[in-house]
């Protein structure tokens, strides 16, 4: 078996890669890191090659295929977020989030998915969050993002079912995790960080099982509950109060 994991320098990426390891699959590691990237390898038992490149460019998600055109797994897990008022933040980091965080998703997802479905089975795991359920006023782009990838996952999901395709997708959606994201998107947390290798062991366990939607922690499956009956206009405050605390000050 050989899985493909992006953003896999760090965090989930990283713990997928080393839990995957350990079930034997041979891994491909992406990331624009190199240097963390070969880290990551000598700390893993399976056969495993990296890929440095910088996703947020469309050729290199392109070429990330051609080179590696045969695979059973897909981890799209790269992505980072940003805190601040829309007005504010700077705008060619939010092309780049855009870049990694939808783009990339898209181009890997459709590349492989119709490999997959030339040989009838494969699976894709698309990272999301449950920012993607509610607004993200003071990060709005970054939930923008991840609501994309969890409407995007759930329309393939329905397409799958309908062809009767043993192609499987599923899509992670964690509340706030102890990597480097807080650090990226300026961001601190006040909530509980959920543990990255926890969260990794947790994720591949439901993915065996064909779960569609993977989300750590009877707190963070609340928010999902609430996030479908509460008014938008309520999520909505509630999410600018909770990020205000979050932002940094400097």
């Amino acid at each position: 078996m050989k899985a493909l994991i992006t953003g896999a320098s760090s965090g989930i990426g990283k713990d997928i890669a080393k839990v995957l390891s350990q079930k034997g699959y041979e891994l491909i590691l992406v990331s624009r890191e190199k240097q963390k990237l070969e880290e990551t390898a000598k700390e893993l038992n399976t056969k495993t090659q990296i890929i440095a490149t910088d996703l947020s460019k469309e050729e290199n998600c392109k070429k990330i295929y051609e080179q590696v055109p045969e695979i059973d797994l897909l981890v799209n897990n790269a992505g980072f977020g940003d805190c601040g008022k829309f007005v504010d933040t700077d705008l060619d980091k939010e092309i780049k989030m855009i870049n990694t965080n939808i783009t990339a998703y898209h181009i890997l997802t459709k590349l492989y998915l119709k490999e997959f479905q030339k040989k009838n089975k494969g699976q894709i795991l698309n990272v999301a969050s449950i920012a993607g359920f509610m607004p993200g006023p003071l990060m709005s782009t970054y939930y923008a993002t991840k609501s994309y990838v969890v409407r995007l996952s759930e329309g393939i999901r329905e397409e799958l079912k309908k062809e009767k395709s043993n192609v499987k997708i599923s899509i992670l959606c964690p509340g706030p995790v102890a990597t480097n994201f807080s650090n990226v998107a300026n961001v601190k947390f006040h909530a509980r960080e959920a543990d990255s290798m926890q969260v990794a062991q947790y994720t591949i366990k439901q993915l065996q099982k064909n779960k569609f939607y993977i989300i750590p922690g009877i707190d963070i499956k609340l928010v999902k509950i609430f996030s479908k009956i509460v008014p938008t206009n309520i999520l909505a405050k509630a999410a600018y109060r909770v990020q205000k605390r979050k932002i940094r000050k400097t």
